[in-house]
């Protein structure tokens, strides 16, 4: 079924998005049965994890056995990479994409045709959870190419029907235009380039041409402060979506018109919630590291992947009839990486970029948000022999290591480099990043 079959309110699959609790059950057991038996036979990687574990096939009768199986984390991803965890032959896939790189390793995600299919049906049901349908003009601002933002809502934008701007990020006079012209009616991209936008259509004097009526935000965590002021100045309902490359991207989860957390696609991926510190299985309602296992994907299906992102699962009813478990916003990481206009950065990225270029690895990363834009300056100590350089000298080195940030992060970076012994030494864990932005929720 799909947007144009089904006249049940705003579902794009009415039947799987309001199935009973006993039915979602019942999909996962059978799936992850088989998803696990698919991993086994094709993933030699988990095979000798479970192995070391003492698990088997047999041992996964139901989605109640999954605690038995072993995680997955990001560096599993990166020692495998680019074919390791590969479970398909390479010619039944059709498509990468990427993260960005942390420390030189990208992590890269594969896909067949059908992972496609349901990667788009899942931003389709997140499109027409925020009112979409096939009269819909749908603006996609996220990043094209390796990131999943764009090519994901593009591809559930034509899934439901709408006619699809594919805009890509940046060149916000374009996107003002289109907006305008073509009349958009669901705005996606990132929350602070949304306010970006509002900001820019506000002070050209122009809210009263903009048409749209919703917006569909996410790859970087937002306040609900943030979401308000966004809502006001637009005139739009906006709404969070999670994903993440690892699983499939965006449409993980979405949010519906009640805000009150983002349904999980269950049908294709069982959540978990565990203790980051001992990997314990938490109740619903508990909050802890979210954990993703994915049951129909067939050319990179991970299981009990770690998000390391932290947040609460409940299983209320929602007031939309949609029956799939509830995951709040993100209240923060198990990890130390930040979110900075919408790219994974982590300080071990810099850390590389410095000892490459002969830096002592202190540094202190200062993330803000100004004017609804995120910026990243990264203060670095000075070699010895650059101290008696002239200011014209060190901006030249400053230059060289913004390239280099560049490079790496895929963002630009300003650079200050400050005497030696100027950055705060610690006994314990170094304070490597100061974050003024307070996004997450208490």
């Amino acid at each position: 079924m799909n947007g144009e079959d089904d006249n049940m309110g705003n579902y794009f699959q009415a039947e799987i998005e309001t199935a009973s609790r006993e039915q979602i059950k019942k999909w996962q057991d059978e799936r992850l049965v088989k998803q696990v038996k698919h991993v086994w036979d094709n993933m030699p990687f988990y095979r000798k994890r479970m192995e070391e574990k003492g698990v088997t096939p047999d041992d996964i009768k139901s989605a109640d056995d999954l605690h038995k199986l072993p995680f997955l984390t990001k560096d599993d991803l990166r020692e495998c990479y680019p074919y390791g965890l590969l479970a398909t032959p390479l010619k039944d896939c059709v498509r990468i994409q990427s993260t960005s790189g942390t420390t030189g390793k990208r992590v890269v995600s594969f896909y067949t045709q059908e992972d496609l299919d349901i990667w788009e049906d899942c931003c389709a049901r997140a499109i027409m959870a925020a009112g979409g349908t096939n009269e819909d003009v749908c603006q996609v601002c996220y990043g094209y190419g390796l990131f999943t933002g764009g090519p994901g809502l593009n591809g559930g934008s034509h899934k439901v029907g709408c006619l699809t701007l594919p805009m890509s990020s940046g060149n916000t006079d374009r996107q003002i235009m289109f907006m305008r012209d073509l009349e958009a009616t669901i705005l996606c991209c990132t929350p602070s380039y949304a306010a970006y936008l509002a900001e820019s259509i506000n002070e050209r004097g122009m809210r009263d041409q903009i048409k749209l009526k919703a917006g569909i935000f996410g790859a970087e965590a937002w306040t609900e402060e943030m979401r308000h002021d966004i809502e006001d100045k637009l005139g739009i309902k906006a709404y969070d979506i999670y994903g993440l490359t690892e699983i499939s991207g965006p449409g993980v989860s979405f949010e519906c018109e009640a805000q009150k957390g983002m349904h999980i696609n269950e049908d294709h991926f069982i959540p978990e919630i565990i203790n980051p510190d001992t990997g314990e299985v938490l109740p619903y309602g508990e909050k802890g590291e979210l954990v993703f296992t994915c049951i129909t994907k067939k050319a990179f299906p991970l299981l009990r992947y770690r998000t390391r992102d932290i947040c609460v699962l409940t299983e209320e009813k929602c007031s939309c009839g949609r029956t799939h478990v509830r995951m709040s916003k993100p209240l923060g990481r198990s990890d130390d990486m930040m979110i900075v206009k919408g790219v994974n950065v982590f300080p071990s990225q810099i850390e590389t970029v410095l000892l490459n270029k002969g830096y002592a690895p202190n540094y202190q990363i200062v993330v803000d948000r100004i004017n609804n834009s995120d910026t990243i300056e990264v203060r670095i100590e000075m070699k010895e022999n650059q101290l008696a350089l002239s200011k014209g000298e060190i901006a030249a080195y400053e230059k060289e290591l913004v390239s280099a940030l560049k490079g790496m992060l895929g963002i630009l970076a300003d650079v200050k480099l400050v005497r030696p012994k100027t950055i705060e030494r610690s006994e314990g864990k170094a304070v490597r990043i100061i974050d003024k932005r307070n996004l997450y929720q208490k």
